[in-house]
């Protein structure tokens, strides 16, 4: 009996071994992926089981770097054709990174914020280059508010509404840029508000424009006393050298009798014609508690003035004025843009410079405001201030009035719509690439509904971060700051496809700081560029939307990437300083 048993189990066993040694012989099929969209096709091979990939030619992609082949498409695990062995058929994952043609640099003199343990310490130690800030008087910090940019002979000359400081009232003082990267400063105001308790006992912003050999300064005269019949007029200066302008005494515009109100009449925007002799000018004034943009047509030796109507009128009833309005043309479509209260800067489109205007459209966010068109002959501009915080150890709001100067270059898309991109001397200037915090240059998280974290850069006080992502989910994703050590009160620039919104969060999401509206489809890569310096940033999805941003207190903490309710494959990631 015990033999009958014996002879069976050798039986079942050498069966098993001859089923198990003809299964061994089953090939396996090896696919290639490329991973993007419109890659190339590659032919699958045979391989025996247990066997190895004979390493194929590496594919080719042009902008890219080829990193090697990996077992999904999202980047978690590379295949070592030297090592790993084939058990089953299988799809083998192109690794891609941009091939940007740099290698580490390690600079010694980074700044060291170790010392600096309060936001406040940190915001006045910065040293502020790219996003200009005026020098402190004493030790009062002055803030750039409601810039008016006027381009002539390669400078770009940034009149502006000076804050506090040495200003009295709001005068106006001038900043001058060749490249958007350093400014020279003017130390004397360029227009000082009137010390007597004049109309412009505070000075309100304006416009420069060249009329034949002089310069004229139009600007908002503004006395909130009562002493006046007016609270608002338009006023006028001149120059014949750009620095300083003299008041010409008596030479006003008070608002028509059918607008019905004396209190808010501003920010005059002026052009000249020299073929007519005309200089147009846009002033913004509310009719009826509407908020309307006016057109003004005023002669060339000043003595004449003609008002010539609305010409848009804002079709959102919680904004009782409209700021700082410009019109410029691109291509063959002519815009208006301003600035609405608490809210964001707008714009417009027609296929006449003063109308009729069709539906506005939010640009930006909040932070960035008081934005006005400059170009040069080649690129269009539009130059604003960083809305700053009263406090910067506030993690409630960033709602303080003036900031730092930004410029933001502005482009137009294919169907006619406005986008804001970096300035290029302002990305170029970021040209030490620096290790990030992982030794990869992608990251793949996916997370539940509790947020994912990734350390992937530092807090430099100046640098540029680059890179691609891709996503499959519906929850929010982006980069998340260290403020003070805990999780709840990250500050993070967050991507939501379900709202279409791209944001500034505080209290790790708690707390909406800003935000404007993007459109973003699963499965698509995009890539996206941030720039900083000091507290001040900008976060761009390239080509399709902007948002300034104001970060507190991180200097010095590591920059995460994160997501929550979504799974994101970031891609080409790339830290660079100055």
């Amino acid at each position: 009996m015990e033999k009958r048993v014996l002879a069976l189990v050798v039986a079942f066993c050498l069966s098993l071994s001859i089923l198990l040694c003809g299964c061994n012989q089953v090939p396996c099929t090896v696919h290639f992926d490329g991973n993007y969209s419109g890659s190339e096709k590659y032919e699958p091979i045979t391989v025996r089981h247990g066997g190895k990939v004979e390493r194929p030619a590496d594919p080719v992609r042009e902008g890219y770097v080829f990193l090697g082949w990996y077992t999904d498409a999202n980047l978690t695990r590379k295949w070592d054709v030297e090592k790993d062995k084939i058990t089953a058929d299988m799809t083998l994952y192109a690794g891609w990174d941009k091939d940007t043609g740099d290698s580490f640099v390690y600079p010694t003199d980074d700044m060291d914020f170790s010392s600096l343990r309060t936001p406040g310490s940190q915001e006045s130690a910065y040293g502020y280059q790219t996003f200009f800030l005026p020098q402190k008087d004493g030790t009062r910090q002055p803030y750039v508010g409601d810039p008016m940019p006027y381009y002539e002979d390669g400078v770009y000359y940034m009149y502006y509404l000076k804050d506090g400081g040495d200003s009295f009232n709001h005068s106006i003082y001038l900043a001058t840029t060749r490249d958007f990267i350093t400014y020279e400063e003017q130390q004397e105001p360029v227009l000082e508000s009137s010390r007597t308790g004049g109309q412009d006992s505070w000075i309100g912003t304006g416009s420069v424009v060249k009329v034949e050999d002089k310069y004229y300064l139009f600007y908002t005269g503004h006395n909130g006393s009562g002493a006046m019949e007016y609270k608002e007029k338009v006023m006028v200066a001149v120059s014949d050298n750009l620095t300083s302008f003299e008041k010409l005494a008596g030479w006003e515009i008070t608002p028509d009798i059918t607008l019905g109100q004396k209190n808010d009449f501003r920010d005059p925007q002026a052009y000249y014609d020299p073929e007519t002799g005309i200089i147009s000018m846009t002033i913004t004034a509310s009719q009826n508690n509407t908020a309307r943009i006016l057109k003004y047509s005023v002669s060339a030796d000043l003595q004449n003035v003609t008002y010539d109507g609305i010409i848009f009128t804002n079709p959102v009833g919680k904004f009782w004025n409209l700021e700082c309005t410009d019109t410029f043309r691109i291509g063959d479509t002519w815009y208006v843009t301003y600035s609405a209260q608490d809210d964001t800067l707008w714009y417009a489109s027609s296929e006449n410079r003063y109308g009729p205007y069709g539906e506005p459209k939010r640009l930006e966010g909040k932070l960035f405001y008081a934005a006005k068109h400059v170009e040069d002959g080649e690129n269009s501009y539009m130059v604003g201030w960083a809305r700053r915080s009263e406090s910067a150890s506030s993690t409630q709001d960033v709602a303080a009035w003036a900031g730092n100067l930004v410029v933001q270059k502005i482009a137009q898309k294919e169907n006619g719509d406005l986008v804001l991109l970096p300035v290029d001397s302002v990305a170029e200037q970021f040209n030490k690439r620096r290790e990030l915090l992982f030794h990869e240059s992608h990251s793949f998280i996916r997370a539940g509904s509790r947020y994912a974290y990734t350390q992937a850069f530092n807090c430099y006080e100046s640098f540029m971060i680059t890179g691609e992502f891709t996503f499959d989910g519906t929850g929010s994703f982006g980069l998340a700051f260290d403020y003070n050590g805990k999780t709840d009160k990250y500050k993070m620039i967050s991507i939501s496809p379900s709202d279409n919104k791209l944001q500034l969060l505080f209290n790790e999401g708690e707390t909406l700081i800003a935000e404007t509206e993007i459109s973003l489809e699963q499965g698509k890569t995009y890539s996206f560029t941030y720039i900083q310096e000091g507290s001040v940033g900008v976060f761009y999805i390239d080509g399709m939307a902007a948002l300034t941003v104001r970060i507190y207190g991180a200097s010095g903490k590591p920059i995460m990437l994160f997501a929550e309710n979504n799974a994101v494959l970031f891609t080409s990631l790339r830290q660079y300083t100055r």
